[in-house]
């Protein structure tokens, strides 16, 4: 079993992270105890696959009310129904989680993540962060009070691609950042065969936010407000519509979101109407040009006298190759993430984002944004 570490030894964990591991080398080895709350995410299904082979982190409980999908994962993945419990409060009183890895509808982010805090229990729930700005500030303020941290997985933080594009960024091999295009979606979740609890909170515009906006949306959002160092657009303007409103009658299917900043653009395109599923970057700077293709394929010019390359780029070095090493590494104190794709800081960027999208959308006018508080 894994060692549960105190909120006051947690400070222990970070003064050895930064003195060394020479006086207990075991400590830095001990899994962190993780727990899942919420089986309505069709995302738990890749965690609960990779978990028996994770060294960093160990499974002590599955939260969910529903008796059917606890059964329904238990038999699929053949576990231990010790580790079922049907509320948070049963869980936290019998297995002390350090960390929660929350796969619920987005709708329910806020609540958990506020009793997490009460227990100073670090979090991670799937993107995006939750429904609204008001909402965002409020857990940015809870985990500052509670000193917890708040990381939001996506898929997209673990492409060395992305990692290879911010680096030539960074590097000022580009010239000056103008414009950004993203494209994330694919068929639909419909389309692609979700499970049924997944698309019933998917297609529910009060537990998702939105539909392919939000479901999408968030991952441009998330990928420009980095390249931005957590800088706010100055206006955000958006349109959405329902191409397949049989399928989809209560949510948007297809978006375009224009963001615009004192010397860049970013246009991101959230799809649930893709013929083929895709995510996807294009960053244009002022003498040259990357585009992350792929998870690990690159292809760049970086000014008008040599040739497009393409660039195979390796896949990122534990702990940031994926979000269970990143996680770990967080909760033990090695890494410290503002600042980056799964950081509070710019998740709260990424609600300002998608809230004043979706009043966009909504009025038919660009909304102007002011600094956050």
């Amino acid at each position: 079993m894994g060692v549960m570490f105190s909120r006051s030894a947690r400070g222990g964990v970070l003064f050895a992270a930064i003195f060394g591991w020479c006086c207990c080398p075991m400590l830095a080895q001990q899994p962190v105890r993780v727990a899942i709350v919420g089986l309505e995410h069709g995302h738990v299904v890749g965690f609960l696959q990779k978990f028996p082979k994770q060294q960093d982190t160990e499974l002590v409980g599955i939260v969910d009310a529903d008796p059917a999908l606890r059964a329904k994962y238990q038999q699929q993945f053949h576990l231990d129904a010790s580790l079922f419990y049907p509320t948070l409060d049963e869980l936290f009183a019998h297995r002390h989680p350090e960390a929660l890895l929350v796969y619920t509808s987005i709708g329910q982010h806020r609540s958990l993540i506020e009793a997490a805090a009460a227990h100073g229990v670090d979090v991670m729930v799937e993107k995006p962060l939750t429904l609204s700005l008001d909402d965002a500030l409020a857990i940015r303020s809870i985990a500052n009070q509670h000193h917890i941290q708040v990381l939001v997985n996506y898929e997209t933080t673990w492409y060395s691609s992305n990692r290879a594009v911010f680096d030539l960024v960074r590097q000022n091999q580009l010239g000056e950042l103008r414009k950004v295009v993203i494209h994330d979606g694919h068929q639909g979740p419909e389309e692609i065969g979700v499970q049924p609890e997944f698309l019933g909170w998917l297609t529910d515009p009060a537990e998702n936010g939105a539909g392919a906006l939000y479901d999408f949306g968030c991952y441009g959002a998330d990928l420009m407000t980095w390249l931005m160092h957590g800088e706010s657009p100055l206006s955000v303007t958006a349109v959405t519509q329902t191409d397949k409103p049989q399928t989809y009658p209560r949510v948007d299917d297809d978006a375009t979101i224009i963001l615009r900043y004192s010397r860049a653009q970013a246009v991101l395109m959230p799809s649930w109407d893709w013929p083929v599923a895709r995510k996807d970057m294009e960053v244009y700077g002022s003498t040259g040009y990357a585009i992350a293709v792929n998870p690990t394929l690159v292809r760049e010019r970086v000014n008008e006298s040599s040739p497009e390359v393409s660039v195979t780029i390796p896949p990122l070095s534990a702990p940031e190759d994926t979000s269970l090493h990143y996680l770990a590494a967080v909760v033990r104190g090695e890494l410290q993430p503002p600042g980056d794709l799964t950081a509070l800081d710019t998740n709260v960027v990424v609600m300002q984002i998608l809230d004043a999208a979706r009043q966009s959308a909504r009025t038919g006018k660009t909304v102007l944004l002011h600094p956050l508080p």
